[in-house]
C-alpha cells in the first residue's frame, strides 16, 4: 500500500502541469467553470483524498497517547 501512495503523489505532481488547458476557457464545465479551472479543483479533491489515506495508513499508532513528563508537570519544576 505504502508503494501506491508513492505511486499516486508521483502522479498527481505530474497531472497538476497541466499545460494542455493553459490557454483555454472552452468547454465550459457546468455552463461556468472554465475547463483548466474545473481541472485544478479535481486535483486538489484528489490531493486531499491522497493525504487523508496516507495518514489513516501511515501515521504512527500511539502518538496521541504520548505526552512529555515536563508538559504535564508545568514546566521547569
Amino acid at each position: 500500500m505504502k508503494k501506491l501512495v508513492y505511486a499516486m503523489i508521483v502522479l498527481l505532481a505530474l497531472a497538476h502541469q497541466d499545460f494542455w488547458w493553459w490557454d483555454r476557457i472552452d468547454p465550459l464545465v457546468f455552463g461556468f467553470i472554465p475547463i483548466g479551472l474545473a481541472y485544478q479543483a479535481g486535483v486538489s479533491i484528489a490531493a486531499a483524498t491522497l493525504w487523508a489515506m496516507a495518514v489513516k495508513f501511515y501515521w504512527p499508532k500511539g502518538l496521541e497517547g504520548e505526552t512529555d513528563a515536563s508538559s504535564t508537570t508545568g514546566g521547569d519544576a
